[in-house]
């Protein structure tokens, strides 16, 4: 019974030591592909666009990354946005909460500090790899009616 009992908690202790992909210390690359990244606002009836991440887990289910992006409507009216963020993830069932700060640059003049939240799912295709299918809500301050945003986007991501 002691041979078994010490078995069993060995076991328990193994499990315990195993490394989850939103462990502290590892890096994360993602990028949303052009034509998945659909939005609405008021200035743009509906657009696409292209963003890579690029971040760390500071602690333990908490990512902080930068991202670039950049946003074409069909109407020649390209923007471009960089920006910081962080994430907050639930381990149990890889639903991530997110808050961010992007700059946007609509060309030909017009640039607004953006505050976003996003919530999203992280689906592991492997160990490291992931599709992550979010919706999320950007903040204008500048001219909430036509450039607030709220959209879907579908994203990949490795986990390093």
């Amino acid at each position: 019974m002691i041979v078994a009992l010490t078995m069993t908690m060995a076991a328990k202790a193994q499990y315990y030591r195993l490394e989850t992909p939103f462990t502290a210390g590892k890096y994360f690359v993602g990028a949303s592909l052009s034509g998945l990244n659909l939005n609405y606002s008021g200035a743009n009836d509906l657009s696409f666009g292209v963003q890579a991440q690029g971040g760390l887990m500071v602690d333990d289910n908490v990512l902080v990354y930068a991202t670039v992006g950049f946003d074409n409507n069909g109407k020649g009216c390209d923007a471009f946005t960089a920006g910081v963020g962080g994430r907050y993830y639930i381990e149990q069932n890889g639903i991530f909460l997110g808050l961010n700060a992007n700059y946007k640059h609509i060309q030909p003049s017009y640039n607004d500090l953006m505050p976003g939240v996003e919530v999203g799912y992280a689906f592991f295709l492997s160990r490291t790899v992931t599709i992550e299918p979010a919706v999320y809500y950007n903040q204008s301050f500048k001219n909430h009616s036509d450039y607030s945003e709220f959209g879907l986007k579908v994203g990949f991501g490795i986990y390093l």
